[in-house]
């Protein structure tokens, strides 16, 4: 993770999102009010994605169900493609 002042954020911005992007690594910009952090695009929606999962209840605990029975070498029970796709 970079860490880089306002000023120098405000000098240098196209290098210092260029090393950002192709270091894929978090860059925050401090300022006098707070500090901001500088992800790639990609980054920020898997989190996003990460973050909506762990707060719906309901997939969290299929997924980590999921992975209990994966490490005791079974298989979750499922549906099979018929079953899911039934309407179309």
């Amino acid at each position: 993770m970079n860490t880089v002042s306002i000023h120098e954020a405000e000098k240098k911005l196209a290098s210092i999102i260029s090393k950002t992007l192709s270091d894929n690594d978090e860059t925050i910009i401090v300022t006098d009010k707070g500090s901001v952090v500088l992800i790639d695009e990609k980054e920020w929606e898997q989190m996003k994605e990460t973050l909506l999962l762990f707060n719906d209840k309901k997939s969290l605990t299929a997924l980590l169900d999921g992975h209990k029975l994966r490490e005791s070498c079974q298989r979750p029970e499922g549906k099979s493609v018929e079953e899911v796709f039934t309407d179309v």
